[in-house]
């Protein structure tokens, strides 16, 4: 299957043209405008010869072995993710977890070392403490802010640079490019989470990046009923990322990559109103007298409010929100009674979601910065009306300062 369409180049699109084409070549479907759904375990050769020679090609475009190895709807998947963020070549897992788990294995050998940005993913750092730890390979947690300092952090056996921008739960925005330099003289690999723009407002590779790892779970499917992680790299890291996904055999299924190409094709419009409708909420928060403070990179308040004008196009729904002091029965008011507003771990459908976070009970580095007195809220604003999403709120804020 071409990249592109036929008489198409990638180079001439403007980013929602690319969106709706990439992967996709109707032409040579018979018309038809969506790639077929490819069911496929076993997967034959008409001869011996092609059999081993096929073998031998395993990983290049339009061969397919073996089921786990992908079909061509998976194909199609991974060609327009790569080119989404600016990346040579992808590969779809079975969740954002394996996509983190295989990029971060292709690279590491007993005794090696990993900088870790202290904001990760919970489960990726659990993945490091629990997982790698057991196998020796050491991890040693940074601050965020850190930029071109991380120079002094890296060791002789130091291999990956894992990076998250905006960080899990307390979004600080970190200086891609500056880490990105000083991995690089040290012959790191860089590593980006790149969950939160899903290659729409930032494009990695044009920041130093390797590898990106996106829990398409999130916005890509955007629909909130499929689980997928898909990992981009460049054409020089390519063979190593693509037998260690291989290796854990941690492959998605073609129901859910078909979801997640459907949800690819409108990911432009529908950023585009997570921005408007979360940007809209921290601003009315900001003016709210039961908040602290707005953890959203557009806000200008924003400690890395600079970097996000410098380094992204717009922002998604994903924001946090520190309230001042109030007991535990009153966030719960508040939080129980939102009609809008679901409580769920995930973030990225259509839907609102509102969720107490802790951030302090993980962090390692600049800890004391997270133990505040008041809660922290993790909001994710869908696509609802922002009228209806604010005044959801307001109401909630009613009953948590009736219980207070």
């Amino acid at each position: 299957m071409p990249a592109f369409p036929p008489n198409l180049e990638c180079k001439v699109m403007k980013k929602d043209t690319l969106i709706t084409t990439a992967g996709r070549d109707p032409e040579s479907n018979h018309g038809i405008v969506n790639p077929p759904v490819y069911h496929a375990s076993t997967i034959t050769a008409p001869s011996l010869a092609e059999f081993r020679e096929l073998r031998t090609r395993r990983w290049d475009l339009d061969v397919f072995t073996y089921g786990r190895q992908g079909t061509p709807t998976h194909q199609s998947l991974e060609v327009a993710t790569a080119a989404l963020l600016g990346g040579d070549r992808a590969v779809c897992m079975g969740s954002g977890l394996a996509a983190i788990n295989a990029a971060m294995l292709a690279f590491l050998e007993a005794g090696d070392h990993v900088l870790m940005v202290d904001t990760v993913y919970g489960p990726a750092r659990n993945f490091c403490n629990n997982f790698l730890g057991r196998f020796g390979v050491s991890t040693t947690f940074y601050d965020p802010e850190i930029g071109a300092d991380i120079k002094a952090l890296i060791q002789d056996n130091t291999k990956i640079v894992y990076t998250e921008s905006p960080g899990s739960l307390t979004f600080e925005l970190q200086d891609i490019r500056a880490i990105a330099d000083e991995a690089h003289k040290r012959n790191c690999v860089v590593i980006i989470d790149d969950t939160w723009s899903s290659g729409v407002f930032f494009q990695p590779f044009e920041f130093g990046v390797d590898v990106s790892v996106i829990a398409a779970t999130k916005y890509i499917v955007g629909h909130s009923d499929a689980m997928m992680g898909i990992i981009t790299t460049t054409d020089e890291h390519w063979q190593r990322v693509r037998q260690s996904a291989s290796a854990l055999g941690a492959n998605s299924g073609p129901d859910d990559v078909y979801l997640a190409l459907r949800g690819m094709r409108t990911i432009g419009v529908r950023m585009r109103q997570h921005h408007e409708n979360g940007l809209k909420l921290a601003k009315w928060l900001e003016k709210r007298p039961e908040v602290d403070r707005v953890l959203h990179p557009g806000l200008s308040t924003h400690p890395g409010h600079e970097i996000w004008k410098r380094d992204f196009s717009g922002a998604c729904g994903l924001f946090g929100v520190v309230l001042n002091p109030v007991s535990e029965g009153a966030i719960a008011a508040m939080i129980d009674g939102l009609e809008l507003y679901g409580m769920g771990s995930s973030w990225g459908g259509f839907e609102s979601l509102i969720l107490l976070t802790n951030p302090a009970a993980t962090r390692t580095v600049a800890k004391e910065k997270w133990q505040n007195d008041g809660p922290t809220l993790r909001i994710h604003a869908g696509l609802e009306h922002s009228d209806d999403l604010i005044a959801d709120l307001e109401k909630g804020f009613e009953r948590l300062n009736t219980t207070r």
